[in-house]
């Protein structure tokens, strides 16, 4: 078990956004992360990676507290995507991660070589050096995942990181996940896109409500649900409701 979140809970005033959910992650899986609008998945994510302060629950990384919203040093264990691509148009592939990597403390022959190995990983050699606003939606997305990923962290976040991108683009930054848990890395993942979930994560967590109501495989979630054999989207229907969220 790399990550355990016990009892977490958020209210934003009178809204209980998070309402006491409880998970754990192991190490070298990819752990999906589903609920519709408003479920609080944002505000898990948040309070997990530091952002904001969780009012009451525990965090725990490699069964020692986890506080990144107060000790800077617990952040380094992490590496966020975010669904708003964190890149700097004005500056070229290349400087863009020497500038994350120099925030993350990485100097000298290190940086080089880390820049190196994120540029390799997300296919970008022959652009390392053009400007980021001159880059297709696909490509920013490619060097969005290789920035927050540079430093290797312990755990990986990633808020929804293929949207608005083609299906080669998709596929790139599926095989590229694929081989950072090849790797032995931990990767926690987010989206709405169930085909996604199902096709590459290992055990998936439903939010809903604040609360999650179902982990496990797609196989077991079925099984959960009292739908042995469907899809995970119609599991997430049948656990979290169909009617519209705003």
């Amino acid at each position: 078990m790399l990550l355990e979140v016990t009892d977490l809970a958020y209210a934003y005033g009178s809204l209980q956004a998070v309402a006491g959910a409880s998970f754990h992650i192991e190490s070298g899986e990819i752990f999906g992360f589903l609920g519709p609008n408003g479920a609080g998945k944002t505000t898990t994510i948040s309070c997990l990676c530091g952002l904001l302060t969780p009012q009451s629950g525990s965090i725990t990384l490699d069964g020692q507290a986890f506080m990144p919203w107060s000790k800077t040093a617990h952040r380094a264990h992490l590496g966020v995507v975010p669904q708003e691509l964190a890149v700097y148009g004005e500056l070229s592939g290349r400087e863009n991660l020497q500038f994350i990597g120099q925030l993350q403390g990485l100097q000298g022959k290190a940086l080089e070589q880390a820049v190196e190995r994120a540029l390799e990983f997300s296919g970008l050699q022959d652009r390392a050096k053009d400007r980021v606003k001159q880059y297709s939606g696909g490509m920013k997305r490619r060097l969005n995942l290789a920035m927050g990923d540079l430093h290797q962290p312990r755990l990986l976040l990633l808020d929804e990181p293929t949207v608005g991108v083609d299906p080669q683009s998709r596929n790139h930054l599926f095989e590229s996940l694929r081989f950072l848990r090849q790797e032995g890395r931990t990767l926690l993942y987010t989206t709405h896109y169930m085909e996604e979930a199902q096709r590459l994560c290992d055990r998936v967590a439903i939010l809903n409500e604040g609360k999650i109501v179902a982990v496990g495989n797609a196989e077991t979630l079925a099984e959960q649900a009292g739908i042995p054999g469907a899809n995970l989207e119609e599991v997430f229907l049948k656990l979290t409701g169909r009617s519209l969220r705003d």
